[in-house]
């Protein structure tokens, strides 16, 4: 079955940089897009960034030129490089795909932004 592990969220203060990491299995990672969502605390999940099975890339305005997002087809991940991480960036990060006419999410991981 799909399945989506987050990993490498934490504390960071302003500033600061984090490499977010999704491993993925139970499909054939390099023909789908794969997403980054976020959910900040009290607010609905908004889009962060798309990677497609090409390599084009799509962010959010509101992370474009902070965050990169990269996949790794060998090793079935991808990844997410945040810099210049501000208190507005604070939320829980999830990975997500849609296959077989599902979409798919890991459990996310939390990225506080705080000093």
């Amino acid at each position: 079955q799909v399945q989506l592990v987050e990993s490498g969220g934490g504390l960071v203060q302003p500033g600061g940089s984090l490499r977010l990491s999704c491993a993925a299995s139970g499909f054939a990672f390099s023909n789908y897009h794969m997403n980054w969502y976020r959910q900040p605390p009290g607010k609905a999940r908004e889009f962060v960034a798309e990677i497609d099975k090409d390599g084009t890339t799509y962010y959010a305005d509101s992370v474009k030129g902070r965050f990169t997002i990269s996949r790794d087809n060998v090793n079935n991940t991808t990844s997410l490089q945040m810099i210049s991480l501000q208190p507005e960036d604070t939320a829980q990060y999830y990975c997500q795909t849609f296959h077989n006419s599902e979409f798919y999410w890991g459990r996310g991981t939390q990225v506080t932004v705080s000093s």
